[in-house]
């Protein structure tokens, strides 16, 4: 089983930018689909991005899609969330995930702790 540890959260004004990083432990990261989801409070946990296996393929949620990339570095088994242009509605708990592609959070068979993101306006 791989262990992730999200990192790179915090405190943003509105038009900012955050990087948020995943690193995993316990199995080569390279073998994984991985993605991003997020949850605000009182909210379901909800797909922001994702990436095949090598980089290739990426899929964005339309409420993030031309403002966050997704990439990753299988040599340092780390994956990124490069977020920009960030606004009030992103707040929430960031978590990385790995096992699929999908945008269905029941999809995926690992997750991380979280990182907070909070953007003031």
């Amino acid at each position: 089983q791989v262990q992730l540890v999200e990192s790179g959260g915090g405190l943003v004004q509105a038009g900012g930018s955050l990087r948020l990083s995943c690193t995993a432990s316990g199995r080569t990261l390279s073998n994984y689909p991985m993605a991003w989801f997020r949850q605000a409070p009182g909210k379901e946990r909800e797909f922001v991005a994702s990436i095949n296996w090598s980089g290739g393929w990426t899929n964005y949620a339309d409420s993030v899609k031309g403002r966050f990339t997704i990439n990753r570095d299988n040599a340092k088994n780390m994956v990124f969330l490069q977020m920009n242009s960030l606004k009030p509605e992103d707040t929430a708990v960031y978590y990385c995930a790995a096992g699929s592609a999908s945008t269905e959070a029941s999809r995926y068979n690992a997750w991380g702790q979280g990182t907070q993101v909070t953007v003031s306006s």
